[in-house]
């Protein structure tokens, strides 16, 4: 028999009890590293943990509860012990992210419900939301206030490759950076981007979210075709899309979109790779996955196949004075992420921006092509 556990230490049942965690649950989240006990017994192999963990395990508890994956929770409950304000933001920009996705299946879920029942997407249909959507050209911040964005659009082809591939536009009605890889990458990165921009005008009449998010989904289904002559290439795709209230967005690959808000820098997209699902799913740390020998492979592209990768597809409210950044991953593998967020935060407009943050990823070696858009949401 081992040694008596410390005064004051939980077994592992006891601990769960306390902390409302299965035992099941600690053991995993021992192995990756995200509460471990206080101490296990050399002998029998025993957990014990401290009261002072408590507070870190409810806090793991919490943010499992709202559903933030495993990766982030730790990165956030090893940021709360320096810096609580940090954490708190971090949950704060995580759960503007949630209530974006919501509210974007919200909106394909009423136009599903009116499609299906043979009314119009909304009529009839108990209100789904306890919050009105944006009224046509205003910002939920200003109302009445008519909005519109001011852009700016670079690629470039950085230190090392010899060719281009990246796509980058912007236009009053969309912005778009698309990643082509293969042989013929370039051509496809900009076919994607040439379905996007021919596209029927969208006005301040497209309230209809599903609707919009349709539109999209077959703009999307029309570029993959587009990728189809490429044979071996393909390319991601990071779009938004202006309604005159609100951008809808489309995303497929490792390709970004970012949102300054209030002082608040955060990504709006999720990259679709291997690395970025082991990061979900806790078996791989953001700083191992900077290095993986995997880093750069996709989940999810437009390659002109006929069962093509799923988009993702939403809707986001917009506010007067948000900052939008698209980028390819030759500027967020190359330049740390504060270097990226101070940048945007601090250019007087979107030309310094794009201009700045491609001079930082080609003097960080500029390894990777590099597309840039930056658009602000200004009132007109």
């Amino acid at each position: 028999m081992g040694p008596a556990p410390d005064p004051g230490s939980l077994t592992i049942g006891a601990f769960a009890r306390v902390s409302r965690l299965s035992a099941k649950a600690l053991r995993r989240y021992d192995e990756l590293g995200l509460l471990r006990p206080a101490r296990v017994d050399a002998y029998t192999g025993y957990r014990y943990y401290d009261e002072t963990q408590l507070d870190r395990a409810r806090l793991v508890a919490w943010l499992r509860r709202i559903g933030m994956p495993l990766a982030r929770i730790r990165y956030v409950c090893d940021l709360r012990e320096t810096d609580s304000d940090a954490a708190a933001r971090d949950i704060r920009a995580y759960w503007i992210q949630v209530e974006a996705e919501t509210a974007a299946r919200r909106d394909l879920a009423t136009f599903l419900i009116g499609h299906l029942s043979g009314n119009p997407a909304g009529k009839d249909v108990t209100a789904m939301s306890s919050s009105e959507l944006s009224p046509p050209s205003s910002s939920p911040s200003s109302p009445g206030a008519r909005l519109g964005l001011r852009y700016a659009a670079r690629s470039d082809r950085g230190l090392v490759r010899e060719t281009n591939q990246d796509t980058a536009y912007a236009g009053a009605r969309l912005l778009a950076v698309a990643d082509g890889y293969g042989r013929e990458g370039a051509p496809a990165s900009e076919a994607v981007v040439e379905v996007l921009k021919s596209l029927p005008g969208t006005g301040p009449e497209a309230r209809d979210g599903g609707d919009l998010l349709s539109t999209l989904a077959e703009a999307v289904e029309e570029a993959n075709r587009a990728v189809d002559g490429f044979a071996g290439s393909g390319t991601t795709l990071t779009a938004l899309l202006w309604t005159g209230s609100r951008l809808a967005l489309v995303h497929v690959g490792d390709t970004r979109a970012y949102l300054l808000r209030d002082g608040e820098f955060f990504q709006i997209t999720h990259d679709h790779t291997v690395v970025q699902s082991m990061i979900d799913a806790g078996s791989l740390s953001p700083e191992e996955a900077a290095s993986h020998p995997q880093r750069a492979m996709l989940l999810r592209a437009l390659d002109g196949s006929e069962e093509m990768a799923r988009p993702e597809l939403r809707v986001h409210d917009v506010r007067a004075d948000d900052r939008y950044l698209l980028c390819s991953d030759g500027l967020f593998t190359a330049v740390e992420a504060d270097v990226i967020r101070g940048t945007v935060a601090a250019a007087a407009g979107p030309e310094p921006a794009v201009r700045e943050l491609i001079e930082l990823a080609c003097h960080a070696g500029g390894a990777d092509n590099i597309a840039c858009v930056v658009a602000d949401v200004v009132p007109l």
